[in-house]
Parts: C-alpha cells; structure tokens; sequence
C-alpha cells in the first residue's frame, strides 16, 4: 500500500503534447503531486529534453524517455492523454505492476475498450472521455434532464474544437450521449445519428443526434440540446484552458491512490454515479 504521508508520484505519457505539458505544468503547481518521470514515443524530437523545460518550467532533471516500464517502477501511476495504440500498451504496463492508469486519451473502438476492461482487473483505473471536472458534472445533469422530458424533447449533441483534433465525436460528445441515452433508457449505439447530409427524411423520435465543427485553436465546447414543443433547453460547458483536463486527471489519480482495481469513471471520482 502506498503511504498516504507522502507525494504521490506519477509519470506523464505524450509528455512533449500540449496535454502532456500541460500536465507536467500541473503537476509541479499540485500539492500531493510529484513527477517521477516523462514518456514520449520512440523517435520523438523531445526524447532526451529536460522535462521541466519542456514544459516552460526551467529544468526539473527528468529527462523525456522511450520506456515507461522502468519508470513504473518507482512511481504510484501513470496519466495519459496519448492515442487509442498508446493507451493498451500502457495499460499492460500498469496492469502488469498494479499501478494507477489515468486514461484521457478518446477514440477507443470496442475491441481497445474490452482491453482496457481486461487490464483493470489488476490495475486501478480511471478512464473517462473528459477529466474536466464542469464537462462530468454536465454528464450527471444530462443523464437527468433526459430522464426527465420524454421524447417529444429532440436530443441533439453539437461540439466544436480545434483544426488539429483527429477523432469525431469527441470523446466528451459521446460520453454525454451515453449520459442522455441511460436517461432514457436506450442503447445508444442503436439510436445514434451521426452527421446529416442529402435527403435525409424526418428525424425519428428518440435519436441521438451529433454534429461536430472543427477549426482555429478552439480547446472544447459542447451544447446537448432538448428540443421539444415550443421550447429548447440547452446544457453547454465551454472549455478555455487545456489547465482545466490536467486539473481533473489529477485530482482523478490523487482519488484513486489507494483504492482496488478497477475501471472506474470520472463519475465514481466525483460522487455522481447515482445522480
């Protein structure tokens, strides 16, 4: 068991990212926190840099490494915001030493996700589409807004971010149409819509309908939309700071210090799971 006396000490995966500096910056400014090391894909052109300066800190003495396994070792968990390959190669690492797995990285298809299942039975994680602590609080309220109007309420899902991001929905986009689709009971993969084009015909009641906008430098927004008779009530969290994902993943591995493995959710984090 880890001594809850002393700093928890966690490795940053996709360190030379804007998350993953981000996250270094975070972690320095976090009381509770220390860095035990940096990891960044083999032929990275910031293999070998001082991690603090990386992330505009001055020099920490941690160097930017290949191989997170020895890393491990000596540290309490790992957080990541990498991409789907990236995350089951850490998870057979944090599996395999018991460790915490902070998982921010989306896109996962269901096969990635059945193993990341798999590897909680031995590592103690939590993986959640946003680690934005207003985004899963947002989560809770649609789960309930949805609960609430029946389906003469539309739902519809709309998120935008910047040029550079490479999945769509976003994982947080989907993770509030898993939140709306539990409100209402249904199955989300059946009554999904995704993107509208050509003679579409009319909306079928009950869909959950998404729409993703790309460009500029926007960090995140998300709007879920009740459309209903005469009336429209909208739920949106706008992100401004990638600051505010770090913040979250962290206070998620400082949660699950200590605790049995698992997979766990942001939810679970913040005491929302029954709302």
């Amino acid at each position: 068991m880890p001594d809850a006396n002393s700093d928890m000490r966690v490795v940053i995966a996709g360190a030379g990212g804007r998350m993953g500096r981000t996250l270094i910056q975070a972690v320095a400014a976090t009381k509770g926190l220390a860095l035990a090391g940096a990891v960044e894909a083999a032929g990275s052109a910031v293999l070998g840099r001082d991690a603090g300066e990386l992330a505009g800190l001055g020099p920490n003495g941690i160097k930017v490494v290949s191989d997170a396994a020895p890393l491990l070792r000596e540290a309490d968990g790992l957080i990541e915001f990498t991409i789907p390959a990236a995350t089951l190669a850490f998870a057979e690492l944090t599996a395999a030493a018991g460790k915490v797995h902070i998982i921010g990285t989306t896109g996962h298809s269901a096969a990635e996700e059945a193993v990341i299942t798999q590897a909680a039975k031995r590592a103690i994680i939590v993986k959640s589409g946003n680690m934005s602590l207003g985004v899963n609080l947002l989560a809770a309220l649609t789960k309930r807004v949805a609960k609430t109007l029946n389906d003469d309420y539309d739902i519809e899902i709309l998120e935008m971010h910047h040029n550079k991001k490479i999945d769509a929905p976003s994982g947080t986009a989907l993770m509030l149409g898993r939140a709306a689709a539990a409100g209402r009971g249904i199955d989300l993969g059946d009554r999904s819509v995704r993107g509208r084009d050509g003679m579409t015909g009319a909306r079928r009641p009950g869909d959950i309908g998404f729409a993703s906008l790309r460009g500029g430098t926007v960090v995140g927004e998300h709007a879920v939309i009740f459309a209903g008779p005469a009336e429209r009530v909208e739920l949106t969290h706008r992100a401004e700071d990638r600051m505010i994902f770090a913040r979250g993943a962290l206070h998620a591995a400082l949660w699950a210090r200590g605790k049995k493995p698992g997979l766990y959710a942001m939810a679970d984090v913040l005491g929302l799971s029954d709302i």
